[in-house]
């Protein structure tokens, strides 16, 4: 889906790896970036286990799902929009379409649920690689420190790099991406991201041409004891 795509891609940015030094001398942009991967690749490798609350912003609205994973792939139930509840009409029509998903889920085969289950897995190993080519596709620099959402966050600036040859089609999108990110000074954790299209490029596996207009923002809160996620292995 391509909102998710664009969702993955808006999170991935924190993963760029810099050339330059940070101003303050205290940190460099290099270790910030390089915890910022440990912090993410441990969180992309215990994402299936959880469920958790998600925040997608475009433009001026947004919309709020629980991720959740039910049997063995991922299923995002609306539960807000714009920062308001559903009513309990909305919430209604939207646990009827969860009930109807593990229905169907409950009545596949063992090939189609190891058909759903290899397609969702093919889908998240694509995206790892593709989120791994982001640390050689940008320049970052630091443009200060803040306060942000309650989080003291380092915040960055990402410029894509002149010489940066995409291994494939879909990371041909990067080449027009320029963005922003603000990431935690205590988790490395990233708090939000945004991104700007600076010139359209196309990619495969049916992923638009990027809108030079269009503007991407993401948000989410790191990783703190009662954040509310729920270990679904459990």
């Amino acid at each position: 889906m391509v909102g998710t795509k664009v969702l993955l891609l808006l999170s991935a940015l924190c993963l760029l790896l810099p050339a330059a030094r940070a101003s303050s001398g205290l940190i460099s942009v290099p270790t910030i970036v390089q915890r910022s991967v440990e912090a993410n690749e441990r969180d992309w490798d215990a994402a299936p286990q959880y469920t958790y609350s998600e925040r997608d912003l475009a433009g001026a609205g947004s919309r709020t799902f629980d991720e959740l994973m039910i049997l063995g792939s991922p299923y995002q139930r609306l539960i807000a929009v714009n920062g308001v509840t559903l009513s309990p009409e909305q919430q209604a029509n939207e646990q009827a379409k969860l009930d109807a998903v593990v229905a169907e889920r409950q009545a596949e085969s063992p090939q189609q649920r190891a058909e759903r289950i290899a397609h969702y897995q093919r889908d998240r190993d694509r995206d790892h690689l593709f989120l791994e080519q982001l640390t050689l596709a940008f320049n970052f620099t630091l443009v200060g420190e803040q306060k942000l959402g309650g989080y003291d966050v380092y915040v960055l600036k990402a410029t894509p790099r002149a010489d940066y040859q995409p291994p494939n089609m879909d990371a041909e999108v990067l080449r027009g991406m320029e963005g922003k990110l603000w990431i935690d000074v205590s988790t490395f954790q990233w708090v939000k991201v945004v991104a700007r299209v600076i010139h359209p490029e196309r990619s495969a596996d049916s992923w638009p041409a990027w809108n030079p207009e269009r503007n991407l923002s993401w948000k989410r809160c790191p990783w703190r004891a009662g954040c509310g996620c729920r270990n679904t292995s459990a």
